[in-house]
């Protein structure tokens, strides 16, 4: 579900005023009120279909469904269908018309009246907050520092200096240094033949107690569903979180580290600086992955791997051993 805090409802629209212009199968009358992922929409939602290696029929009832004319007979449950050769770019333009982050007002003051600050709140020169936000008893804003519409910080949390913080709820006892940017929109492109188009974040970012996350470090908030950072795990300087990202409790991140949208990191994980993930892996509980691995599989639970691509070390370690002796060879047979 979409939350109101950080999104306003810009509807209901039916599904002919929504897409006047693109073919439309089932019933363009009915009302669309907001937007959901596939397999969890309901009767007033817009969402769209892409199937994986095995197309599944869906299995939910959306308002109306953004999906390819190969597919129509995938979605029988749909209300309506928007037919489109590009159905997540055909979302990403009609997504916009039904709900908008919310913004900060035209001339508001830097503490908007109806946030609610809670005793012993200091607020740096210069910080704003928003409408709706709340802000714990005994909490630190920091010169500055932007706390957007609906955010919810928790009580005796530090924000640094020129901090940025939207569509995110932040837990208690959780340092986050000076230039760290939460909740903004990750990089979810769509392409067709107009050219690339953005997709639509509609999700937050939840950051459990006792978090600390470094300066310059940025956590985008999810798609639809959070992105969230696990109690006590702690995040150098210097990182990417994308969108969608578990982070499980008690993670270490080193600083320069990159992680891709969708991945799962499991609980006590440690990512040695400048490590990079790509998307949709699962870094099992326990394991480390040493400086500068690049990550293209899951790790299992306790491993410890590294090199480019990551492999567990102590095979990464016999092939670089084994390379050595083979140069060797060669130069010596060269002399």
């Amino acid at each position: 579900m979409i939350d109101p805090r950080f999104y306003e409802a810009l509807g209901p629209v039916t599904v002919r005023a929504l897409a006047p212009s693109s073919d439309i199968g089932g019933d363009p009358s009915r009302e669309l009120t907001s937007a959901a992922p596939a397999d969890r929409a309901g009767p007033g939602d817009l969402c769209y279909y892409e199937p994986g290696r095995k197309p599944q029929p869906l299995s939910s009832a959306p308002g109306a469904c953004v999906i390819s004319p190969a597919l129509v007979h995938l979605a029988p449950n749909a209300a309506a269908l928007i037919l489109s050769d590009n159905p997540r770019a055909a979302f990403a333009r009609l997504a916009p018309s039904l709900l908008r982050p919310r913004a900060f007002g035209a001339n508001a003051p830097n503490i908007d009246p109806s946030a609610r600050l809670e005793d012993d709140v200091r607020v740096g020169p210069g910080a704003v907050i928003g409408a709706g936000a709340r802000i714990g008893a005994g909490s630190v804003i920091g010169p500055n520092a932007v706390i957007g519409p609906g955010v919810t910080l928790g009580r005796r949390t530090k924000i640094g200096a020129n901090a940025a913080i939207s569509f995110a709820l932040i837990g208690d006892d959780v340092l986050i240094l000076a230039g760290a940017v939460i909740g903004e929109q990750g990089f979810g492109v769509a392409g067709d033949a107009s050219g690339p188009v953005d997709v639509p974040h509609l999700g937050r970012v939840v950051v459990q107690d006792r978090v600390t996350i470094g300066a310059n470090t940025t956590i985008d908030r999810g798609v639809f569903d959070d992105t969230t950072i696990g109690e006590n795990a702690k995040i150098d300087n210097l990182c990417q979180i994308a969108h969608n990202v578990q982070v499980g409790r008690g993670a270490l991140i080193a600083a320069f580290a990159g992680v891709s949208g969708s991945t799962i990191i499991e609980d006590g994980v440690t990512l040695a600086g400048r490590v990079g993930i790509a998307d949709h892996r699962i870094i099992g509980k326990g394991s480390t992955l040493a400086g500068a691995s690049a990550v293209m599989q899951d790790v299992p639970p306790g491993e410890v791997w590294m090199g480019y691509p990551a492999k567990p070390m102590r095979k990464f370690l016999r092939e670089v051993a084994w390379l050595n002796r083979k140069a060797a060879g060669a130069r010596n047979a060269g002399e």
